[in-house]
C-alpha cells in the first residue's frame, strides 16, 4: 500500500528492458561516464589531468547515492551541481576537474541522445520479434481464403495470410525509419554554454585543432562517430521532433493492426490468446473480449499525442536555449518510449498466439461468395449465348433481392435465382462448383510466399538472432 502516485507506464505497461533505461541509475551512471570521458579526453589533448583523479572517478561510476544527491539538489536548487558535488565526495581527487569547461547541457544533452539511442534500439528489437511472430502467421494461413472488406463492407476474398502482409509491411517500413534515425543520430558534443566552444578555446589556448580533436574524442569514447555541425546551448530539438515522429509512426501501424484485430474479434474469425483462467467481464461470465487489442490502442494514442510536443518544443526554443523545454522533455520522451515498449510487448505476445476459427472464416466468406462470383456467371451465360447487357441487368436484380432476403434475416438465395432464371442456362450444381472460395482470391498465397522472400526474410536474416538474444521472454501483464 502507498500513497503516492505509481505512474503505470512502469506498474503495468512497460518492459522492465525500457525501464532500466529511463531509470536513475543509467541516467546519472552516464552522466558520471561523460565527466570521465570529458576528463579523460582533456588530458589527451594536453590538459594536467592527475592519473589519480581519472583512476577515482573510474572506481566510482556506479557508486551511485541517490538519497545524498537529493539532498545536494534540495540545496542547490540544481541537478547537475548536486552530482558534481556528488562524484567529488566519491572521487575527491577528481573535484578540481569534474566538469571542467562544461555547461550543464554536456550532461543532460548528451545524456538524453544516449538515452534515445538505447531506447530507439530496445524499440527496434521489439519490432523484428514483431515482425518475426507476424510473419510466422501470415507463412501459416497463406492460402486461407476470407472475405475481404472495404468500408467495412463484404469486397472480394484475400486470404488471411495475405491481410497479416498489410499489418506486416507497415512494420518493416517502420523498420527502415528506426534504422535510418539510429544511423543519422549524432552526438551533441563539447560545445560550452551557447555552443561557441569557447571556454574550451580558453582551456587550450587558443588551439583550434585541439579543440576539434577533444569534441571527436568525448564523442567518439560515448559511441558516437560524430557531433551535430553546431549547437546553441542544447542539441537542436528538432531531433526529438523527428524521432518521436518515428515513434509515433510504430505507433500507428500497431493501432492499425489492433483495430483490425478488434473487428475481426466480433466477427468471430481471428482471436487474440485467452488464457483459461481469463474473465472478460465481472458483469458478463460469456464475454472474451479483446483487451489486449483494445490496451494496443490505448497505448498508441499516447505515443501519438506525445508528438505534438517536441514539435511545440521546437518551435518554441529561443536565440541559444530557454529553459520552457525541460520539463516538457522529462515527461514527454520516456512517457513515449515507454508507452510504445508497453504496445510492442502486447503486439509479440498477440501475434505469437493468435487464433483463427477457419470454420466462421469459411461461413462468413460462403454468405457472400456468391455476389462476388456474379461476374464468373455472367461470363460463363455470355459464353453460351446470352446477352451480356440484359444479363447484367437480370443478375443486378437478383443481386439485391438476395441481398434483401439476408437484411431480413434470411439464407441468400441468389443462387436459386441465377438458376431458376432462363436466361442464363445454368443450372445450381452448375453455379455451385464455380463458387470455389480459392478461385477468387487471385495471387493473395503467391504474394504472401513474395512478400516474405522479398522483405521480411532478409530482416529476420539480419537482425532477428540478434533481437532475440538482447531480449528474454516479454513480461505481459494483462
Amino acid at each position: 500500500m502507498t500513497d503516492t502516485y505509481q505512474h503505470p507506464l512502469t506498474g503495468r505497461y512497460a518492459s522492465r528492458e525500457m525501464q532500466r533505461v529511463f531509470s536513475p541509475a543509467n541516467r546519472y551512471g552516464t552522466w558520471r561516464r561523460l565527466w570521465l570521458a570529458l576528463a579523460e579526453s582533456e588530458a589527451e589533448v594536453g590538459l594536467a589531468i592527475p592519473d589519480e583523479a581519472l583512476h577515482q572517478m573510474r572506481a566510482a561510476l556506479d557508486r551511485l547515492d541517490l538519497d545524498r544527491a537529493a539532498e545536494y539538489e534540495r540545496r542547490f536548487r540544481h541537478d547537475v551541481m548536486a552530482h558534481v558535488h556528488l562524484f567529488g565526495d566519491d572521487a575527491p581527487a577528481a573535484r578540481g576537474i569534474i566538469h571542467l569547461g562544461a555547461t550543464s547541457a554536456f550532461i543532460g544533452d548528451n545524456t538524453d541522445l544516449i538515452l534515445h539511442r538505447q531506447a530507439l534500439e530496445l524499440v527496434r528489437d521489439r519490432l523484428v520479434r514483431c515482425i518475426a511472430a507476424l510473419s510466422r502467421f501470415a507463412r501459416e494461413w497463406r492460402d486461407l481464403p476470407t472475405l475481404a472488406y472495404t468500408h467495412f463492407q463484404p469486397a472480394q476474398p484475400t486470404t488471411v495470410g495475405k491481410r497479416a502482409t498489410l499489418w506486416l509491411q507497415d512494420l518493416v517500413l517502420d523498420l527502415e525509419e528506426i534504422e535510418f534515425r539510429l544511423a543519422t543520430l549524432r552526438f551533441r558534443g563539447v560545445r560550452g554554454t551557447t555552443g561557441t566552444q569557447a571556454s574550451f578555446l580558453e582551456l587550450l589556448e587558443g588551439d583550434h585543432e585541439r579543440v576539434d580533436r577533444l569534441d571527436a574524442l568525448v564523442s567518439e569514447k560515448m559511441g558516437f562517430s560524430s557531433s551535430y555541425g553546431v549547437s546553441g546551448q542544447t542539441y537542436t530539438r528538432k531531433v526529438d521532433q523527428a524521432l518521436q515522429a518515428t515513434l509515433a509512426g510504430v505507433a500507428s501501424s500497431v493501432s492499425k493492426y489492433a483495430h483490425d484485430l478488434r473487428l475481426l474479434a466480433h466477427l468471430r474469425e481471428v482471436e487474440e490468446p485467452w488464457e483459461s483462467e481469463q474473465i472478460g467481464s465481472s458483469a458478463m461470465p460469456y464475454k472474451r473480449n479483446p483487451m489486449r487489442a483494445e490496451r494496443i490502442c490505448a497505448l498508441t494514442r499516447h505515443v501519438i499525442t506525445l508528438s505534438i510536443d517536441p514539435a511545440f518544443t521546437a518551435a518554441t526554443q529561443w536565440m541559444e536555449r530557454t529553459l520552457d523545454d525541460s520539463a516538457n522533455r522529462r515527461l514527454s520522451i520516456p512517457d513515449a518510449y515507454l508507452a510504445l515498449d508497453g504496445c510492442l510487448v502486447l503486439t509479440e505476445n498477440v501475434s505469437s498466439g493468435l487464433i483463427v476459427n477457419p470454420a466462421v472464416v469459411a461461413k462468413n466468406l460462403g454468405e457472400h461468395l456468391p455476389f462476388m462470383a456474379t461476374e464468373t456467371l455472367l461470363m460463363q451465360a455470355t459464353a453460351g449465348g446470352g446477352d451480356r447487357q440484359e444479363l447484367h441487368e437480370r443478375i443486378r436484380v437478383h443481386a439485391h433481392a438476395a441481398a434483401r432476403e439476408m437484411k431480413e434475416g434470411r439464407e441468400s438465395d441468389l443462387i436459386e435465382r441465377v438458376a431458376g432464371d432462363d436466361a442464363f442456362g445454368l443450372d445450381a450444381d452448375h453455379i455451385r462448383g464455380l463458387i470455389d472460395a480459392a478461385a477468387f482470391v487471385g495471387r493473395a498465397p503467391a504474394q504472401v510466399d513474395r512478400f516474405l522472400e522479398q522483405h521480411v526474410n532478409p530482416v529476420l536474416s539480419r537482425l532477428g538472432a540478434a533481437a532475440e538474444a538482447r531480449l528474454g521472454e516479454p513480461d505481459v501483464r494483462v
